[in-house]
């Protein structure tokens, strides 16, 4: 590895989150008022989302997208003796919410190239506990929707999307989190739309959006956030025993205004992209595969393969002398075997699934946030350009 270059002034943070004067005075007028808890401005993040996905079905905003995860399990009836095929490519929580359902998780590899569940791969793992598949649209890249929903639909099973990365995600005319029976996000710092921690799911089934409402809140009846209105107080009931999952009024105030500017934003997700592509181009590193043709790609994750037999580097080296040079960067992700949890509980071994395995050890993930410039993009080009230490493909 050569020398650094000369670090940047200020470090270029990982995923910084674009916050402009509309959120601070959304947040602030909700302080003024006081109500910050589950409220007004809840029911308009969920009616804004809602549109903005097309206006059908219902929407309810929870605590994370692990939550939503874990609900739509729990509204589908998903539970002990049950199988969920689902990545070995995704963060823990994916598989947490279905172990947190009592279910069983069940890994299917991934296609190299878009990092998705290979549908192949789906199809030879469905047992006769199958109930559910669970794909991630990985780094805001549709999964394949059509061969997906074939499977489900020809096996019986719940489809159930893992959107975190995919906000903006269109295969076709259709978003995702629109194809399975429920559609699972998150509004976590790093994400596309941002409420500090929050999720949300969208469901077409009027009787699992009530149903989720209710669990997220202690399992307490329709809109008990109510009870405090200047309606005047509302006895509840709790009807069966749910969990606090709840988003609050102060995370919907700062989501409203990121909903607002999701468009300009992917735009300029979209430029920083380009100009990663454009300039690592030369370098000995695996840069992504462009995407298919008829989707939008929500470009959540820009993620780069060092192959050290390449470049002369590890992955791990990279990472250290990305840091050094001030550049935030991340690993999305190691595989779900690689860690001792899911080894021990289900003797799981990262060389079941060599595609995941060889893409979680090999992969870097670069800052892309719309909070960047251009100058930012080059300073990370200049960076990656002195690790690799002119490393070319």
């Amino acid at each position: 590895m050569s020398d650094p270059v000369r670090p940047k002034e200020r470090f270029l943070v990982f995923g910084a989150p674009l916050i402009e004067q509309d959120e601070i005075d959304e947040v602030t007028a909700s302080m003024r008022a006081r109500w910050l808890g589950t409220g007004p401005k809840v029911a308009r993040f969920e009616r804004d989302f809602l549109a903005f996905k097309g206006g059908e079905g219902f929407a309810v905003a929870v605590a994370s997208c692990t939550a939503a995860l874990h609900l739509s399990l729990v509204a589908s009836g998903i539970g002990p003796g049950d199988e969920v095929i689902t990545t070995p490519l995704t963060f823990c929580a994916t598989v947490n919410a279905i172990i947190h359902a009592g279910a069983t998780p069940v890994l299917a590899d991934v296609e190299p190239g878009t990092m998705n569940l290979d549908p192949r791969a789906v199809e030879a793992a469905i047992t006769p506990r199958t109930k559910a598949i669970l794909p991630v649209h990985f780094a805001g890249r549709p999964c394949d929707m059509d061969a997906l929903g074939a499977i489900a639909e020809k096996h019986g099973l719940l489809l159930i999307e893992d959107c975190a990365h995919a906000i903006e995600t269109k295969r076709g005319d259709r978003h995702a989190g629109t194809f399975g029976a429920f559609g699972c996000f998150s509004f976590y710092v790093t994400k596309n739309v941002i409420t500090g921690e929050g999720g949300l799911v969208l469901t077409r089934n009027e009787r699992d959006a009530a149903r989720i409402r209710s669990l997220s809140l202690h399992g307490m009846s329709h809109d008990a956030w109510k009870r405090f209105s200047d309606d005047g107080y509302k006895h509840y009931q709790v009807v069966e025993c749910g969990f606090k999952y709840n988003m609050t009024d102060m995370q919907a105030a700062i989501g409203i205004h990121q909903l607002a500017r999701v468009a300009p934003s992917l735009v300029r997700r979209e430029a920083i992209w380009s100009h990663y592509d454009e300039r690592l181009g030369a370098l000995a590193l695996q840069t992504p595969t462009a995407p298919e043709a008829g989707t939008v790609h929500a470009r959540h994750l820009y993620t780069v393969m060092v192959d050290e037999a390449r470049t002369g580097v590890s992955r791990d080296a990279f990472l250290t002398g990305m840091t050094r040079n001030n550049i935030g960067v991340g690993v999305h992700y190691m595989s779900v075997p690689e860690h001792p949890y899911y080894q021990q509980r289900f003797q799981w071994r990262p060389e079941m699934w060599p595609h995941a395995m060889r893409i979680g050890r090999q992969t870097v993930s670069l800052p892309i946030s719309p909070a960047m410039s251009l100058d930012d993009a080059d300073d990370v080009v200049r960076a990656a350009r002195a690790v690799l230490g002119g490393a070319r493909a």
